[in-house]
């Protein structure tokens, strides 16, 4: 059985035996886990070694646990800052917060991989702007040569610890004050700008070896006319042709409001995929999986499972092992530098 082009959410702490049904079916290819899926380290390693023992190759298992007010576990899961912190340190000490980065890179996928966690969607390679409703303080820093260095570093721990990398929100959702997860952000800027400013970082995460990308759902009128999640101008021409992406590209979740100029979710699929999407989100809407499920018809593409293949974690670890590396003395010592994340969280049902 190959992986399909659905990843969906699940309910509690443990598979119900709707949900085991649900996952074996062929359209099905990766789980994304919520605070609401997570009591202890034990039962969530729990979860995720059933949801993988329920076929072959294993489904993926994604989370959102970029650190600050996106962390899903925070129990027995080391409290990581926002990305800004690291962004503010390099302006002080640019070496320093580098080497940082690839620590809490690492340290942030280690803790996962303990757990048998596939991916987390991180690093954020959005631009800093403190009037964004949704990205602020998890963008690492308002250039985008800064942003590309420390996502880089980043991504080297995430890719130490066997974790593939999935950099969000492509081309950038940093600039715009509109949140997707409750309307269609529109940015009127021309793609020339676009591309001196927000693309580089994802440019050069490209050429570092991004294994993924999230598109962002935004509407930039100057390019296409649709948001990027539904474009083929943004996913085949401009991601895939000009920028060389090789990797697998995700949806955003296509239940948000953002994501809403189609009625369906049937509908939303179906563009979602012409466009280039390799797995679409569908969170928080049960019926809505069923119907798409039952309507969508997807014909086999041997790249897209290639892609998908890659995002499988590397390697096998354990939290003694992650507690007795080099690195998680690094990792503790780069957290009581920076300043302590704050509290805050997103909602738990809302993908980030």
């Amino acid at each position: 059985m190959s992986l399909g082009p659905l990843m969906i959410d699940l309910d509690g702490l443990a598979l119900s035996f709707e949900e085991r049904e649900l996952l074996r079916h062929p359209l099905v290819g990766g789980v994304i886990l919520f605070s609401r899926n997570y009591e202890s380290r034990e039962q969530l390693t729990a979860l995720t070694r059933a949801i993988h023992g329920l076929r072959s190759p294993r489904l993926l298992i994604a989370v959102d646990h970029e650190g600050g007010r996106v962390q899903r576990f925070r129990e027995e899961f080391t409290a990581l800052p926002p990305l800004n912190h690291l962004g503010r340190h390099y302006a002080q000490k640019p070496r320093e917060a580098l080497a940082m980065a690839i620590d809490l890179g690492w340290l942030m996928a280690a803790e996962l991989r303990a757990a048998e966690i596939d991916f987390s969607f991180a690093p954020i390679l959005d631009l800093y702007s403190a009037h964004s409703r949704v990205i602020n303080d998890r963008a690492f820093h308002p250039l985008p040569e800064t942003v590309a260095r420390l996502g880089q570093a980043y991504m080297r721990g995430m890719h130490a610890a066997g974790m593939a990398a999935v950099g969000k929100h492509f081309p950038g959702h940093g600039t715009v004050d509109a949140d997707s997860h409750h309307e269609l952000p529109i940015d009127r800027r021309g793609l020339q700008a676009i591309r001196t400013r927000d693309l580089l970082p994802f440019r050069l995460l490209i050429s570092a070896g991004l294994e993924g990308i999230m598109p962002a759902h935004i509407l930039f009128p100057a390019v296409d006319g649709v948001p990027v999640g539904y474009s083929k101008v943004w996913i085949d021409e401009i991601l895939r042709a000009e920028l060389g992406f090789m990797g697998a590209v995700f949806s955003d979740d296509l239940s948000m409001s953002g994501a809403a100029v189609m009625a369906s979710h049937v509908e939303r699929t179906h563009m979602a995929l012409a466009a280039g999407c390799d797995m679409c989100l569908i969170c928080n809407d049960r019926r809505a999986v069923a119907r798409v499920l039952d309507h969508i018809v997807v014909a086999p593409n041997p790249l897209a499972q290639v892609r998908l293949m890659r995002m499988h974690a590397r390697g096998t670890t354990s939290m003694p092992e992650v507690l007795a590396h080099p690195r998680y003395a690094a990792a503790r010592f780069a957290l009581l530098t920076l300043e302590p994340a704050p509290t805050l969280a997103f909602r738990d049902d809302t993908p980030a």
